[in-house]
């Protein structure tokens, strides 16, 4: 036989009660005999009550009943809840005993301040409501922060939930054994065929002898994700508390395979359709190097190079040495670049930095002919992050700074010092109604005597995607002979807001801006006349964020298309 059923409760715990009560899983169901659906019905109270003790509710009163239904019609099944009131938080007791507990009463800052921030992080405080499902989550973090900041091998002494069903409180007691304060130890690294152990233990963002935090495993492996050696990588600490003074990490890798090729193909409102392919050797003839040669060509850019980037060294360090030629046509002028570069670089979770010495030839042709600017300079970047998310940040500010100088040889023979310097920021903000508000600048300048002039690629020009949207890319600064060249001085900004498109479309957004700046030949000349302003729309892909505006470019009164994937630091 079938038979409906109907809960009345309130809002919630109706639906908690239709989804998990034996009743609500065999409705429907015609072989229910009349013995069987009486069964049900005499145990319904029971597990209802039971179901709603899990949301805090131990006093409820529960009936389940049959009611009369019409001949050749289903039996209707009616569970009717008074939950009465909800229990709350009355006392809580939290304690920490072992090796945490000895340091914190020994003086020991780290120790204390660990304390500290467990109990204050406790969710569970007097007075809030008390769930099942909140109980196990405050406990399964209470013993994570433990495990994840110094003690892995933390486990509970007692856990007690103590209900007074006459007064609707809930005791709460919590004692956990923090267990030895746990130290790294020596590294050891297994799956090692063609490259080396250096390279995995010279990425290791510890020392021997520093406390053991869940995340230096976690910044580890992902650095050494991103070195390129590696298909996969696994990152533990061995929990045997024997071995807690110098606990061993084990670093488990799959190295990538020793040369691969990728052919691409794709399309960017800054220079077109484009295809390329790129070849990679990690072991470039028994060397401990890696070396990338690429070729790739779009509509207006041409692009050949060869990289090549050392094993990390101490410290995480890498050395890197490139050739590069470039052609590039916008803003009716064409620049060709070639350009030789020797420098370091290094990448930690927070800092990034990279110094080099570079060689650089820039050809600059316009309508009225050519020129050939040379320079031989120094340049230092520094990168700063604090976004809490890399692919998709919604919170957070990056900031980067770059200071070089060195020598320029210009076509007229001249030659003297000069000196560029660069700063761009970005900050991330959430707002109300899961909004998102993003300020985007940039400021630069090269300084050189007057008359002296630098190759134009380490000029400034304005315009494009990740620039001032609107106008064609780099179609923004000083005009000679009818082209755009580059200038001496930059300055940009943006700003912008996010918010989702919908809720079932989480990973989608829409968009506002307004972008203004320009490059120009002195601060004098420099007026963010530029103005560019639009919408459009975010996808929240695996590789960043996808990004397709439609800009309205005040100065040259027409509307431009801009698509772009992937964040820009």
């Amino acid at each position: 036989m079938q038979y409906r059923l109907r809960v009345e409760a309130p809002s919630g715990l109706d639906d908690l009660l239709e989804r998990h009560l034996d009743l609500a899983r065999f409705r429907g169901q015609s072989d229910i005999t009349e013995l069987e659906l009486g069964r049900l019905i005499a145990a319904a109270p029971a597990q209802a009550r039971a179901l709603l003790e899990t949301e805090g509710y131990f006093a409820a009163q529960v009936q389940a009943r049959r009611e009369p239904s019409a001949p050749g019609e289903p039996a209707q099944v009616v569970v009717q809840v008074q939950p009465g009131p909800r229990a709350s938080i009355g006392r809580l007791t939290l304690e920490i005993q072992g090796d945490l507990q000895d340091l914190a009463e020994g003086g020991d800052a780290h120790a204390a301040s660990l304390t500290q921030t467990l109990k204050e992080r406790w969710p569970l405080k007097p007075g809030t409501p008390f769930t099942q499902a909140a109980w196990t989550a405050a406990k399964n973090a209470f013993l994570g922060g433990l495990r994840a900041d110094g003690y892995p091998a933390a486990s509970y002494a007692g856990t007690v939930a103590q209900v007074d069903a006459t007064t609707h409180q809930v005791r709460i007691f919590v004692v956990a054994d923090s267990g030895p304060l746990f130290r790294v130890g020596p590294i050891r690294v297994e799956g090692v065929e063609r490259t080396t152990e250096d390279a995995v233990r010279n990425l290791a963002p510890f020392d021997t002898g520093d406390i053991f935090t869940e995340k230096m495993l976690l910044d580890y492996q992902e650095r050494l994700q991103r070195s390129g050696l590696y298909a996969g990588v696994a990152v533990e600490l061995e929990g045997d508390p024997q071995q807690a003074q110098a606990a061993p990490v084990i670093v488990r890798v799959r190295e990538n395979k020793l040369q691969s090729a990728t052919v691409s193909v794709g399309f960017s409102t800054n220079t077109g359709p484009r295809a390329g392919v790129e070849y990679t050797h990690r072991r470039v003839f028994g060397f401990e190097w890696i070396a990338t040669g690429r070729i790739k060509l779009a509509r207006d850019q041409r692009d050949i190079g060869l990289d090549l980037l050392s094993y990390p060294k101490e410290d995480g360090y890498r050395n890197l040495f490139s050739l590069a030629a470039e052609m590039l046509d916008a803003g009716g002028a064409r620049t060709d670049t070639q350009s030789v570069r020797y420098g370091r670089s290094q990448d930690t979770e927070r800092i990034s930095r990279l110094y080099y010495l570079e060689f650089n030839r820039t050809r600059l042709e316009t309508a009225s002919g050519q020129t050939t600017d040379r320079a031989l300079w120094a340049n230092y970047e520094w990168t700063w992050r604090r976004v809490d998310s890399i692919v998709f940040p919604t919170r957070g500010v990056v900031v980067q700074a770059q200071g070089g100088g060195g020598v320029t040889d210009d076509a007229q023979g001249d030659r003297g010092p000069f000196a560029r310097a660069v700063l761009h920021a970005h900050t991330y903000w959430p707002l109300p109604g899961q909004r998102i508000g993003l300020l985007r600048g940039q400021v630069g300048q090269v300084f050189t005597r007057d008359g002296l002039r630098v190759p134009d690629s380490l000029l400034f020009r304005a315009g494009g995607d990740d620039s001032v949207r609107g106008y064609g890319y780099r179609t923004l600064g000083p005009v000679r002979d009818g082209a755009v060249v580059g200038g001496p001085v930059i300055a940009t900004g943006t700003a912008e807001l996010m918010w989702p498109i919908s809720s079932r479309l989480r990973d989608w957004y829409g968009a506002v801006f307004v972008d203004a700046g320009h490059a120009a030949r002195r601060w004098a000349d420099w007026k963010p006349v530029a103005v560019g302003y639009g919408a459009g729309v975010r996808w929240r892909s695996p590789i960043g964020p996808l990004r397709a505006d439609i800009a309205y470019g005040d100065e040259v009164k027409r509307f431009r298309l801009h698509l772009s994937v992937g964040v820009t630091f």
